[in-house]
Order: structure tokens, then sequence, then C-alpha cells
């Protein structure tokens, strides 16, 4: 997992009546259902403390895409409460709460490059990976994540076959040979556009493209930002797909 340099704006109002959240995009909830709201309550329950805070998302980051978005700002929240209330947290602590949120929440707020065993709690710090330029494309759809895994079929797949082979630690040349995602044919069922993303990254120039996490969001990895910026361009024109070209966030 790699975080990337596409993100939402939380901010934080203190000294307010309750424990609110808002956002203006209209498929985000507000209120109990928000992955920040929990995490707050989460936060003030281990203080203990009941301070009122008014939570504001600005949203960028696609909803329901396989992004992240939501764990990352539930993240967000763990750490901006903890700094605001002088650090009474350790990070390996926050880590502990925000796993009740989510099992993503954890990674954003470890803040490095990892690999993540378990559900995802289980995170090894992963250094040496090339410095991609990487072009989000995302289908203006939605995928529920639970919808996803519900649909998975447990088997021994070729994502497990492909890492018996080649260990990421062996040979990082090869990575991008190493991408796969056990979730993609379940997406790809439901919404061909995925397969014709990839085709059309990789088409452009992307040394290897895939979905992102539960989808539909694709990835494609390019060498440098100049082949990324004229796919982007190229990309563009297909007026059905939103497209963010990003940066790894490497250490």
């Amino acid at each position: 997992m790699c975080r990337v340099s596409l993100f939402d704006t939380v901010t934080l109002s203190f000294n307010q009546p309750c424990l609110s959240v808002h956002c203006a995009h209209p498929e985000v909830p507000d209120g109990k259902s928000n992955l920040a709201y929990k995490a707050a309550a989460y936060f003030f329950e281990a203080l203990p403390r009941q301070d009122g805070v008014a939570i504001s998302i600005d949203k960028v980051i696609p909803v329901a895409a396989g992004l992240g978005g939501g764990s990352s700002n539930a993240a967000a929240v763990f750490m901006g409460l903890n700094e605001h209330y002088g650090r009474p947290f350790t990070k390996e602590k926050l880590m502990d709460m925000a796993l009740k949120v989510g099992a993503d929440v954890p990674f954003f707020i470890f803040g490095h490059c990892a690999v993540a065993r378990g559900i995802g709690e289980q995170l090894e710090r992963f250094c040496g990976l090339p410095s991609w330029s990487v072009l989000l494309v995302c289908p203006r759809r939605q995928i529920s994540a639970a919808w996803a895994y519900k649909h998975f079929t447990l088997r021994l797949t070729n994502c497990e076959e492909n890492f018996k082979v080649l260990p990421f630690t062996e040979d990082l040349s090869k990575t991008e040979s190493l991408l796969c995602n056990d979730l993609e044919p379940v997406a790809v069922d439901k919404f061909p556009e995925i397969d014709a993303i990839k085709t059309a990254l990789v088409g452009l120039g992307a040394k290897q493209a895939l979905m992102s996490g539960s989808g539909p969001a694709v990835f494609g990895l390019f060498q440098g930002p100049q082949q990324a910026s004229l796919a982007l361009q190229r990309i563009k024109q297909e007026r059905r797909w939103d497209t963010y070209l990003v940066n790894l966030l490497l250490p």
C-alpha cells in the first residue's frame, strides 16, 4: 500500500456545542455513519472527554472508488485531535483505535509505504519503490467494498502464485509484474469499462495498470511525469472518466 498526492481537506473547528460532520458532496454522509465522525467518537471515548468539534470535509478523492478516501479522512481526524490535545496517544495507540473504524485507517496513520497483511492492520514498512508517476482514472460509478468482498470467491489466486514466484524484496525492477488484485475480476464482471481503462493506460505507455482496492478506480504507472501528462491529455478525451495525475508519497 502506498499513499499518493490526491487528498481531501479535513477541517476541525473546536468549542462547538456537539460533535458533527459535514461534507457538501451529496454522496458523503453527515453524522454518525461518516468514518470521520466515528474516529472522533473513539478518540474522545479513549481520552476520555466529550468536547464539541465540527468536522468539515472538502471532498476531492472520488467516493467509493477504492482509493481510501473515507479511511484517510478518519486518520486525519485521529491525528488532528491528537495534536490539538497535546499528543496524549502514541502513534501505535492511535492505530489501534483506528482499526475499530476501518481496516485501512491505521495505514494512513502509519504514514509510510507498507506491506499490509491480515485485514490490513499488520503493517511492515517498505522502502525502495521507484518514484513512478501515477495516472488515476475513475469511471463515474461507485463500488461498495462490502459488495466486492461479498461477491469474491476465496480460492488459490493468481496473485498468490505470483508472490510465490517473485517476492517484492527480490527484484524491485520487476515490481510492476507483481501487480495483481483479486477483487478486480469481481468488479470487471459488473463494470467491463475497468478493463477498457487498463488497456487504454497500457496503450498510452503505462508500465502496468491495475484496479485500486475494491475499485472501480484504475491506476497506471509511468516512468516519468512527461509521459504521464501526455497520457492524461489523451485520456481526458474520454469525458465519462475522471482523471488525476499524482505522485507516490515515498519516504
